[in-house]
C-alpha cells in the first residue's frame, strides 16, 4: 500500500478531498470530545448537561447520514475500518 493511496482512497470514497476529509474528521472529533466531557460532567453532577451528550451524538449521526445521502454513499450500518 503506497502512502498516496492510503491518504486519498478513503476521502475519495466519500467524495471529499484529503483536506475536506480532515476538516470533517476534526469537526466530528472535537464535538465527540465535548459530548464525552459533558457525559463525564453529568455523571458527577446529574443536574448538568442532561441532554448535551445525546444531542451532540444525534446531530453527528444525522450529519453523517445526510452527507452520505447527498453524496450517494450507501447507508449500511456495518462498521468498516
Amino acid at each position: 500500500m503506497s502512502n498516496k493511496w492510503s491518504f486519498t482512497e478513503h476521502p475519495q470514497s466519500v467524495q471529499e478531498s484529503y483536506l475536506e476529509h480532515m476538516a470533517m474528521s476534526w469537526g466530528f472529533g472535537w464535538r465527540l470530545f465535548v459530548a464525552a466531557f459533558a457525559a463525564v460532567l453529568h455523571g458527577v453532577f446529574p443536574f448538568l448537561c442532561v441532554k448535551t451528550g445525546s444531542t451532540i451524538i444525534r446531530q453527528l449521526n444525522e450529519e453523517m447520514v445526510q452527507h452520505r445521502v447527498k453524496t450517494g454513499q450507501p447507508l449500511n450500518r456495518a462498521a468498516k475500518s
